[in-house]
């Protein structure tokens, strides 16, 4: 089950925090993975760990995007894994949040997943196969958190762009999904300090901090041939923490 024996993965974001924890869940399972991420010297790192290869981009460049696809169809002769999984999130309240703030928050994590999509999809419609999975968050979609309207939208945003996207695709054998993480303990997250981490795991039922290998799992599953019969859905990866109407309900 969930075996992905000689099948293709490109992991964008792949070189830390829960892209990191995706590829290596994927090369676990069998997969040939390729990292892609604009950080060169820690993909690099990662994917020599992982047994993976790396590819420099920059998800904001649509033609980065098509490049790299070509590469990975020139070296693997073909393409069945697509997790777009590049994001950022600096924080900015609406008040002091300027017109780049915004513009950058979603040229990456927006902007950056439909320029992914769209370079895959036409070898994956030729294979009549494919698998997108798309890294959104319970943030925007399902909560917020002051600091992050720009993040919030652009994650919501995915999801919108994903349930259309995957009625266009149902026909070829392609499905396209979304993991939804909540606070996973990555680089990332950590460097919002400790009280804040501490704040978090206290908000979540299982006491927990997710980790990236956690979103890697449900990635891995929606990446799977068992995975057929899903798309334009969403898997909610949080201990449960959007679950308890008040802290006191949070035992």
């Amino acid at each position: 089950m969930f075996a992905l024996n000689d099948q293709v993965a490109i992991v964008t974001g792949g070189a830390k925090g829960i892209g990191k924890g995706i590829a290596g869940v994927l090369a676990e399972a069998g997969a040939r993975v390729v990292i892609a991420d604009i950080d060169a010297e820690a993909g690099k790192r990662t994917a020599e760990a992982l047994g993976a290869t790396f590819e420099s981009l920059d998800v904001t460049d649509r033609d980065a995007c098509q490049r790299v696809v070509e590469t990975v169809l020139e070296r693997h002769g073909r393409l069945d894994i697509l997790c777009s999984n590049t994001g950022i999130f600096p924080q900015a309240t609406v008040e002091e949040m300027t017109l780049e703030d915004w513009e950058q928050m979603m040229a990456v994590n927006l902007r950056g997943t439909f320029f992914m999509v769209q370079a895959v999809l036409p070898t994956m419609r030729q294979q009549s196969y494919g698998r997108i999975v798309i890294t959104s968050s319970i943030t925007g979609a399902i909560t917020g958190y002051p600091g992050w309207a720009h993040y919030g939208a652009s994650k919501a945003g995915q999801l919108g762009f994903m349930r259309s996207a995957a009625l266009e695709c149902a026909k070829e054998g392609i499905t396209i999904n979304a993991v939804m993480p909540g606070n996973i303990r990555t680089e990332g997250l950590e460097a919002q300090g400790e009280n804040y981490l501490k704040e978090m795991a206290a908000s979540v039922p299982t006491k927990t901090l997710g980790e990236p290998e956690d979103i890697g799992y449900a990635a891995c599953f929606l990446a799977s041939p068992e995975a057929r019969f899903i798309t334009g859905q969403t898997v909610i990866v949080d201990g449960g923490q959007i679950l308890p109407e008040s802290f006191e309900a949070v035992l």
